[in-house]
C-alpha cells in the first residue's frame, strides 16, 4: 500500500491489446493498492506515477489489521475508496460524453488538486495515455487553452494561469468529483 504525500499517481485500465486509459487520479488523499487492502489480488489496472514526488509505505496486512481493530479507520478507508469508485465512475461518464478540451480541463484540475499548486511537469504522451487519446489531440488541447489565457504549456510544463477560466470550460465532472471528495473526506480536501 502507497500513500503518496506529494507525489500524483494515475489508475490505469489496460486491455489486452496493451491500450491504456485512466481511470483514476491518486495524491496526497488517497492510497494506491486498494484491491489488495480489500481482499482482492491486484486488478488489471496498473498504477503509473505521473508527478514524481514522495509516498509511504506500508504493507496491506498491516492495513488490514488496522482496519479490522479501528472503527475510525475503517470508516475512514472506506470513504475513500468510495469517493475513489464515484471518481471511476464519472471518468467513464466523462469519457463517452464529454468532448477532449473539457476533459483536458478537467483532468487538470484534478490534478493540480492533489498537487496543491498551479504548475506540473508531465509529457504529452503521458497526458494522451492518461485521456486515452493521440498525443497530438493533447498538444491540440492545450495550445488551445494556452490561446484562451488559461494555462502555459511549454514542453511538457503546464502552469495554470486562470484556475475559474479552467473550471468554467471543464465539464461538469470536476465538480461532481470534487464534491464527492470534500463530501466523504472534508478534512483532507482543501478548496
Amino acid at each position: 500500500m502507497y500513500f503518496p504525500t506529494t507525489a500524483i499517481v494515475s489508475l490505469l485500465y489496460v486491455t489486452e491489446a496493451g491500450e491504456s486509459t485512466e481511470i483514476a487520479v491518486v495524491g496526497n488523499e488517497g492510497i494506491v493498492g486498494v484491491a489488495v487492502f480489500m481482499g482482492g489480488e491486484p486488478s488489471p489496472s496498473r498504477a503509473v506515477v505521473q508527478s514524481a514526488g514522495s509516498a509511504y509505505r506500508m504493507s496491506a496486512q498491516r492495513l488490514k489489521d488496522a482496519f479490522d481493530r479501528s472503527r475510525p479507520v475503517m470508516h475512514l478507508l472506506l470513504r475513500y475508496l468510495q469517493a475513489m469508485i464515484a471518481q471511476t465512475a464519472q471518468t467513464a461518464v466523462c469519457n463517452r460524453l464529454h468532448s477532449l478540451d473539457q476533459r483536458l480541463c478537467c483532468w487538470l484540475l484534478l490534478v493540480l488538486d492533489r498537487l496543491r499548486g498551479s504548475e506540473l511537469v508531465m509529457t504529452q504522451e503521458l497526458i494522451a495515455s492518461n485521456l486515452g487519446v493521440r498525443r497530438e489531440g493533447v498538444t491540440e488541447g492545450a495550445l488551445k487553452l494556452q490561446r484562451l489565457g488559461l494555462i502555459s504549456y511549454s514542453r511538457g510544463h503546464i502552469r495554470v494561469l486562470d484556475r475559474r477560466g479552467l473550471e468554467n470550460r471543464s465539464c461538469e465532472c470536476y465538480a461532481v468529483v470534487r464534491k464527492e471528495y470534500e463530501r466523504l473526506l472534508p478534512e483532507e480536501v482543501a478548496a
